[in-house]
C-alpha cells in the first residue's frame, strides 16, 4: 500500500474534487464517491450513499470549522522549482492547514470492502496522531472512496484539518516516514501485498505512460535506464562510462559544482530527439541519473570505479565534451556498434569472461541474505549485462529487457547510507563488453555458456528473496525467468546441440583453414580451451598415404 501526502489550504476545493464525477474536471474518472470512514460527527451525519457537490461542501464546512472559528493558520515552506538554478528555491511560507493523503494498492491486488477500507483509514489516522488516540484533542477528518484510478489502482483519500478541536495545531513532523511505516504494518495486518522496506524503485509521472502509449513506444525512462546500466556495467572508469553512453546513442550532460567546470556532481541523459511529421525537431526530454533509478546516481556509480586524480581529469574532459556535443577526447572503436564480429576479440575471451561469471555465481552462494548491499550490487551487475544483451539483440524490449528491468528493482536500496559496503566480487564488465561486441546474430555455444552463468546469478537473487520471504520479488523474478528467459535459453541450447542440417550435400572442406567464426564454434558445441589451431594436427605414419582427418564436430 502506497501513501502519498500533499498539503493545501482549501478544504472545500479538495472535497468537491473528490466527490466530483465530471470527467472533464478530474484527472481520473470518479465513480460512486462515498464515505468509508471519518470522525464521529461526519459518520453520524452522512451515510455511505453517493456524495454530491452539496454533500462535499457540507463535509468540508464541518472539517474546516475549528480552523475558521479559532482563526488559527498553519504554514509550511513554499519551495518551488527554479528551472534556471535547477533546484528548489525558498519562497517563504504558504498556508497549509489541509492534510491530504491517498492510500493506494498496486494493480492486481484484491479489492477491499468498504468495511476493510474504513478499518484501514481509522487505524492509519490513529497512527498518524490525528485522533484522540494521541491523547490530544482530535482533528476532524474524512475518508472517501471514489473507485479505482485510470491505471486500475484501488485507493482511498483521507482529508484532515490540521487545527484540532481545541484550536491547537497538529504536528506533521516526520509524517512521510510515519505513513510508510504505518502502511507496512497495515499490509501485514490485512494480508496485503507487502512493499519492501529495503528497496524501492523510482516512480513516474502519470503523463509518461500515456504519452508513450500514444507514440507507440515504451517510456523513455525505461530505455534510458537500460542504456545507462549497460554503459556503467561495461565501464572500468567514469570516462569510459561517458564514452560508452554516448556511443549507445545517449545525449549526456554533466551537473557541475557551483562555480566550476571540472567538478562534476551529477548528470542527466536523454534519448536523441526525432522529428515530427512536418520535419520539426522535438526537444530532448532529460532525466537525472538518480531519478531514473536509485542506483544510477553518479555517487552510486562511482563506487565501482577507482578514484584517482588522472581518472578524475579524464572524466571531466569527457563530460565537458559531452556538454558541448563534441567528439570524445579518446577515440575508440566502440563495442556498442551493432554487428561487430565476436571473434574479433578472440574465442579465449568468451572462456575467460564466462569463467568470471561462473565465479561470480559461485560466490553468491555464500553471501548472507542480510548483506543487502552486496545483493544490490549483484543484481545491478547482472541487470547491466542483460541490458547490454537487450540493447544489441532486441529491436523491441523482450526477455533480456524484462530480466534487466526486474533485477534492477533488487538493485535499488531505499537508503544506501544505512548499509555497509558490498564485499568485493569478480567483475562482469568484460562480459558486458563482450556481449555488446558480439552483435545480434551471434548464437554461439559461448553465448549459451555465458547465459547459463547469468541465469545462475539470477537464480541466486531469487533464492535470496525466497529466504527473505519477499513474496512479490520472488513471484516477479520467477515470472520473468521461467516465462520469458527460459524459453530463450532452451532455443539457444537446441541451436547449439542440434544445429540444422543442410538441405544439400555440403561442399568439401577448404584446403586452407583459418580462424573459426562464432557460427563454426557454435556448430562444434564447445569453446576452445586455449589459443591455437581449432583442429588437431594430421598424423602421418611412415610409408602410408597421407590422410586428412575430419574436423571436430558432428561429422566426427
Amino acid at each position: 500500500m502506497i501513501p502519498n501526502i500533499t498539503r493545501g489550504s482549501r478544504m472545500s476545493g479538495l472535497l468537491v474534487y473528490l466527490a466530483s464525477t465530471d470527467a472533464d474536471k478530474t484527472k481520473n474518472v470518479h465513480a460512486d464517491p462515498h464515505l468509508v470512514a471519518g470522525d464521529s460527527a461526519v459518520m453520524a451525519w452522512h451515510d455511505n450513499g453517493v456524495l454530491d457537490r452539496d454533500d462535499a461542501l457540507a463535509i468540508a464546512k464541518h472539517l474546516d470549522e475549528p480552523h475558521k472559528k479559532f482563526g488559527v493558520e498553519v504554514y509550511q515552506k513554499d519551495l518551488r522549482w527554479d528551472p534556471v538554478a535547477k533546484e528548489r528555491t525558498d519562497h517563504g511560507q504558504k498556508k497549509a492547514d489541509v492534510w491530504h493523503c491517498s492510500l493506494s494498492l498496486r494493480v492486481g491486488e484484491r479489492e477491499l470492502t468498504d468495511q476493510e477500507w474504513g478499518d484501514i483509514a481509522n487505524e492509519f489516522v490513529d497512527a498518524m496522531g490525528f485522533t484522540e488516540a494521541s491523547g490530544k484533542a482530535p482533528c476532524r477528518w474524512a475518508a472517501i472512496n471514489h473507485g479505482p484510478s485510470t491505471n486500475g489502482n484501488h485507493h482511498i483519500h483521507i482529508a484532515v484539518s490540521l487545527v484540532r478541536e481545541d484550536g491547537t495545531k497538529a504536528s506533521t513532523h516526520g509524517d512521510y516516514k510515519r505513513s510508510q511505516d504505518t502502511c507496512r504494518e497495515l499490509e501485514k495486518r490485512y494480508g496485503l501485498e507487502e512493499l519492501s522496506a529495503l528497496r524501492a524503485s523510482r516512480g513516474f509521472d502519470r503523463a509518461e505512460p500515456q504519452t508513450a502509449a500514444r507514440d507507440e513506444r515504451e517510456m523513455y525512462r525505461a530505455s534510458l535506464s537500460r542504456k545507462v546500466r549497460a554503459a556503467a556495467t561495461g565501464a572500468h572508469t567514469e570516462a569510459e562510462f561517458v564514452r560508452a553512453g554516448r556511443a549507445s546513442g545517449l545525449l549526456m550532460r554533466p551537473r557541475y559544482e557551483k562555480g566550476t567546470t571540472d567538478v562534476i556532481i551529477g548528470y542527466s541523459v536523454a534519448e536523441r530527439p526525432t522529428r515530427d511529421s512536418d520535419g520539426t525537431a522535438q526537444r530532448p526530454i532529460w532525466y537525472g541519473g538518480g531519478k531514473l533509478a536509485k542506483d544510477l546516481g553518479l555517487g552510486q556509480l562511482r563506487e565501482q570505479w577507482a578514484d584517482t586524480p588522472d581518472g578524475a581529469i579524464e572524466a571531466a574532459a569527457e563530460w565537458n565534451a559531452a556538454a558541448r556535443n563534441r567528439r570524445t577526447t579518446v577515440p575508440t572503436v566502440s563495442p556498442f556498434q551493432r554487428g561487430e564480429p565476436a571473434h574479433a576479440q578472440g574465442p579465449e575471451l568468451w572462456e575467460r569472461y564466462t569463467a568470471q561469471a561462473r565465479d561470480y555465481a559461485d560466490r553468491l552462494q555464500s553471501i548472507p541474505v542480510t548483506d543487502h548491499a552486496t545483493w544490490a550490487k549483484a543484481a545491478r551487475d547482472a541487470s547491466g549485462v542483460f541490458a547490454a544483451w537487450s540493447l544489441h539483440t532486441e529491436t523491441t524490449p523482450g526477455p533480456y529487457a524484462a530480466m534487466a528491468d526486474e533485477l534492477s528493482r533488487t538493485a535499488q536500496l531505499r537508503d544506501y547510507r544505512q548499509h555497509s559496503k558490498p564485499v568485493p566480487m569478480p567483475s562482469l564488465a568484460g562480459s558486458t563488453m563482450l556481449v555488446l561486441a558480439a552483435g545480434s546474430k551471434s548464437k554461439t555455444a559461448a553465448n549459451l555458456a555465458l547465459l547459463t552463468q547469468l541465469m545462475r546469478c539470477t537464480r541466486a537473487v531469487f533464492d535470496m528473496h525466497e529466504q527473505a520471504r519477499a513474496v512479490r520479488e520472488t513471484r516477479n523474478l520467477d515470472r520473468v525467468m521461467m516465462g520469458q528467459l527460459h524459453p530463450v535459453y532452451l532455443t539457444m541450447r537446441d541451436q547449439v546441440t542440434d544445429p540444422p542440417q543442410p538441405a544439400t550435400k555440403p561442399a568439401p572442406a577448404p584446403k586452407t583453414i583459418g580462424p573459426l567464426t562464432p557460427a563454426q564454434i557454435a556448430a562444434q558445441g564447445f569453446v576452445p580451451l586455449r589459443p591455437g589451431k581449432p583442429i588437431p594436427t594430421p598424423i602421418r605414419p611412415p610409408r602410408a598415404p597421407a590422410v586428412q582427418r575430419p574436423e571436430r564436430g558432428h561429422e566426427r
